[in-house]
């Protein structure tokens, strides 16, 4: 293992600025794969997200670089525009005012203004979409015959992409002697295949491959049902409270509905995909280095290969499609041998793929629950407490799914008087105003007052004739607190006076009869029809 950068015959130049920015020692992919760079050969280097796979092919093609040339010499293809504009950043900063010119040719961006560009600066160093760069190569705007070292970054996700046809007319372009990089977190077997073909006799790098994830990551799953995911992206967020978070979702279609949900829910989030354009894609980014929101949706395109400081924690909303897709949305955190948090958010019918993952990825994923605002082990919280929301061990439970008090439940069981039969009761007079929405009168009084006139006989359990009682007791007290009730109303702006209040005969209003009763919450077209049939009769 190499301790400096001298070791790996990298100049003075370029060490000096690495150490400006803190990077005194190379990594292993590091290590591994600049003395292979320099030295020519055609190399397949595959390692995990976060291990600086960056610097292991820029430093080597900026340093083979001859200044005085004004042709290309070097061109590294990137499946998104944000990769590409992230390999720039970094070539930019290293070169700061030296002679080497570089150009970004990104799909999406004005085509005459990148050609503008190429005419004036002739960049020695090329970083592009296949796409872009094969359409400019076809109408002979860029001249890649001379280009002595073409990188491929992340190149499975460039086949997968549907980019193997571009790539394909982009070698047949250059000559046979360019040297050949594939750089990946993951190659699958058809990258070699396409090897065999492209390179001459590869050098292949491979970076503890029985390491999937970088061994700073902590990787955790939070069950619940699928309905509940906002809400428990929600809570799990509240909780972390992480600087920058990236949030992932599967499909396109979801982001701005998801986005809109966790706005409602006061969350600082905002989004990047594909759909977007180039500047709004580019203030997102901006914005979200600049630490202007929190949470960063994204789908694994738009996301693909990003370095972003400070980013914590990755959670994936939606469970990845397979095993490569987890560890490339786990790669955006961790990196550089930083901790980082790995949340799943997973509904029953997705609890298989964690299984899958931990078996194909040979990686620990712990399930945890949230109980108390605390993050405990799945199935340490008393009554699956990881779903409820916090509360203290005394407090009565009230709110969701139904809970009572125990006043509303001794309430809800009111015995019947001595005298009254179980069920409705025995008079109904003094509850059929509150029923219809008439009069408030029976009401009244126990609402204002805290009297319970009408209803206290039959709550408090008063002796002998408790049925008699309480319906004189009822209409007793609505009509002392009639003129009462009537008086309150007309204070109210547009209610009606006492002159306006329909009459009612003596004794009360006329107690309903058994089938007015059933059909009270029957719909207008029904108790219409009755009338009619009522009135025919």
């Amino acid at each position: 293992m190499y301790d400096t950068f001298e070791q790996l015959q990298i100049d003075p130049a370029w060490t000096v600025k690495l150490g400006e920015r803190g990077i005194g020692q190379p990594t292993a992919v590091q290590a591994e794969s600049i003395p292979v760079i320099l030295g020519g050969r055609d190399a397949i280097v595959q390692s995990q997200t976060g291990t600086g796979k960056t610097l292991a092919f820029l430093l080597p093609i900026l340093q083979k670089i001859d200044p005085a040339a004004k042709h290309v010499q070097a061109m590294i293809i990137v499946p998104t525009r944000e990769l590409g504009m992230q390999i720039m950043r970094v070539a930019e900063d290293l070169i700061g005012d030296g002679p080497i010119r570089c150009q970004a040719l990104i799909g999406g961006a004005a085509l005459s203004r990148q050609l503008e560009k190429l005419k004036q600066s002739s960049p020695h160093l090329v970083v592009g979409t296949p796409g872009r760069i094969n359409e400019l190569i076809k109408a002979r705007k860029l001249n890649v015959h001379k280009v002595a070292t073409l990188v491929v970054d992340e190149v499975d996700h460039v086949f997968e992409l549907g980019s193997m046809k571009e790539v394909y007319s982009i070698f047949k372009a250059l000559q046979r002697s360019t040297q050949s990089l594939f750089f990946s977190a993951t190659i699958p077997s058809e990258i070699t295949e396409a090897a065999d073909a492209w390179m001459t006799d590869p050098v292949e790098i491979r970076i503890n491959p029985d390491q999937r994830t970088a061994s700073t990551l902590e990787h955790l799953a939070f069950n619940c049902e699928a309905r509940d995911k906002i809400d428990t992206l929600r809570r799990i967020v509240r909780l972390y409270n992480p600087p920058k978070a990236m949030v992932f979702v599967n499909a396109t279609a979801d982001v701005s509905d998801v986005v809109s949900k966790l706005q409602h829910l006061g969350l600082s989030v905002d989004a990047l995909y594909g759909e977007a354009g180039k500047q709004q894609r580019a203030n997102v980014m901006q914005s979200f280095r600049d630490g202007k929101f929190q949470l960063l949706l994204a789908t694994d395109v738009a996301a693909r290969g990003l370095d972003i400081d400070q980013v914590t924690h990755v959670i994936n909303l939606d469970m990845p499609l397979n095993a490569e897709s987890y560890l490339h949305r786990a790669g955006r955190t961790g990196r550089m041998g930083r901790s980082g948090t790995v949340i799943s958010i997973v509904a029953p019918k997705e609890r298989f793929i964690i299984s899958k993952f931990r078996k194909s990825l040979r990686i620990s994923i712990d399930e945890k629950e949230m109980y108390e605002g605390k993050v405990v082990d799945a199935g340490e919280a008393p009554r699956g407490g990881g779903f409820r929301r916090s509360e203290s061990p005394d407090a009565p439970r009230s709110g969701g799914f139904g809970a009572r008090t125990s006043g509303a439940r001794d309430a809800g069981r009111r015995s019947p008087a001595e005298g009254e039969r179980p069920g409705r009761g025995s008079s109904e007079a003094s509850r059929g105003p509150a029923r219809t929405g008439g009069s408030e009168a029976s009401r009244g009084p126990a609402r204002t007052s805290g009297s319970e006139a009408s209803r206290g006989p039959a709550r408090t359990g008063g002796s002998g004739r408790a049925g008699e009682s309480r319906s004189v007791a009822g209409r007793g007290a609505g009509a002392a607190a009639g003129s009462g009730g009537a008086q309150r109303r007309q204070d109210k702006p547009g209610a009606p006076s006492n002159a306006q209040q329909p009459s009612k005969k003596a004794g009360g209003r006329k107690p309903e009869t058994a089938k007015e009763r059933k059909n009270k919450g029957a719909p207008k077209w029904l108790k219409a029809k009755q009338q009619e049939e009522g009135g025919e009769g």
